[in-house]
């Protein structure tokens, strides 16, 4: 059997067995090199282990066994992603819902270069979407008037603007997201650090409000701090570009975002 053939004719049962069975090996093999390792500096055969209680031993072994496998089940998302797996794909093969997915691993898909690479075997990450290249009506939250005239020229230039609306920071944003007879945005480019209220502020903000929280947001700040990434992700962004803006990175971080998750960013019904 080759070595990406997955056995699907095993039902879930055997498959938890055979796991079982894996971990109960993995760990007596990594309670066997711990041991050796720390052999050589024992004088004292006989001396007691830091945790006398074998039970305790064993869940200190299974701890260090469970980050390495966050940590290899982080690369194998990746990837996939990098081939064109979606978050559906991942969390299904996470056995967790496609939003799960997004969670465990924020950011990830739409990172991936290059981000519409097909999957093998005919597998298509958008579900039969249509890709056709689409337009958009953009919400630009941008307070320098420089970045902005540069991020509304490549968007248009480009042919994928519709039309953009500037405003200077997130209470303005507000503001026009919710006023009467606005038409709900397809994309929000937002920058992290502006006046009054600021672009993390705005996530925490569209986070919570359920008729706004779908709309897809590419971020846009001076700082690549780890960090800083991952909270903006956590919070729901959809692309992370640092600035001064490479144009190309800018561009491509919007095409990168799923048109799956384009096509079912629709706002709930108000009452």
């Amino acid at each position: 059997m080759a070595r990406n053939d997955f056995p699907t004719s095993l039902t879930e049962q055997q498959l938890d067995d055979l796991a079982e069975e894996a971990v109960a090996c993995l760990a007596d093999d990594l309670a066997e090199r711990v041991f050796a390792a720390l052999r050589p500096g024992i004088e004292d055969p006989a001396a007691p282990t830091p945790y006398p209680v074998p039970a305790l031993n064993r869940l200190r072994i299974l701890a260090h066994l469970n980050r390495a496998i966050e940590r290899r089940a982080h690369r194998e998302a990746a990837s996939a992603a990098q081939l064109g797996a979606g978050y559906p794909q991942l969390g299904e093969a996470w056995y967790i819902t496609r939003q799960g997915a997004r969670r465990r691993w924020p950011g990830l898909v739409f990172a991936a270069h290059p981000s519409t690479r097909p999957l093998p075997g005919g597998h298509d990450r958008n579900h039969g979407v249509n890709t056709d290249p689409r337009t958009y009506s953009v919400l630009l939250v941008e307070d320098d008037d420089a970045d902005a005239a540069l991020i509304d020229a490549a968007l248009h230039e480009h042919g994928m603007a519709r039309d953009i609306h500037h405003v200077h920071d997130g209470v303005d944003a507000l503001q026009y997201l919710r006023a009467p007879g606005t038409s709900r945005p397809d994309l929000i480019v937002l920058d992290l650090n502006m006046p009054r209220m600021n672009g993390r502020e705005l996530l925490a903000v569209l986070k919570e409000d359920e008729h706004l929280r779908s709309i897809p947001i590419v971020v846009l700040t001076t700082s690549s701090a780890p960090d800083d990434v991952r909270d903006a992700y956590h919070q729901h962004a959809n692309a992370y570009v640092t600035k001064p803006i490479n144009l190309d990175d800018f561009l491509q971080a919007v095409r990168s975002i799923d048109a799956f998750f384009l096509e079912i960013a629709v706002a709930p019904r108000r009452p």
